[in-house]
């Protein structure tokens, strides 16, 4: 059986021209993306983006404009199904109270998850682990050079 996946991600930059990525381990694999997750029925992509800001990074969001829609197929790392991931320029509310790391997957003994600021003007391909990561990273560097 195959359905679809939907997903939504926050494009956070801060007032360094930095965006911020989220390296996770889940499923036996480690991965980089934007902070972000699944959809749940019943919610709208907003609200869905907002509450994985919370439960991630523990902060309120304002989303400030549509970025960018996966348009080819992505079928899921982890199942059977096809991704369609969304993508928002957002901006903290507040502060983030986070722990930032330099080094990728420099999990601390509690979670499999940390939070690492990227310099736009070097973000590569590279930095994410998903086609569709990758494909937004293309198009932020486009942005960035004109």
């Amino acid at each position: 059986m195959s359905y679809f996946n939907v997903r939504v991600y926050g494009l956070l930059v801060n007032d360094k021209n930095q965006v911020l990525i989220s390296d996770e381990q889940s499923g036996g694999r480690t991965f980089s993306k934007f902070p972000g997750g699944g959809l749940e029925l019943g919610e709208g992509l907003i609200d869905a983006l907002k509450r994985e800001f919370m439960e991630e990074c523990n902060t309120e969001i304002e989303v400030l404009e549509h970025f960018y829609t996966t348009d080819f197929y992505e079928k899921s790392s982890f199942n059977d199904s096809q991704i369609l991931s969304i993508y928002y320029l957002v901006k903290a509310v507040h502060p983030l109270e986070l722990t930032f790391k330099s080094e990728v997957f420099d999990f601390d003994e509690h979670s499999l998850q940390s939070f690492r600021w990227v310099d736009l003007a070097t973000l590569k391909i590279g930095d994410v682990t998903f086609k569709t990561d990758q494909t937004v990273v293309e198009l932020l560097t486009i942005k960035q050079t004109t």
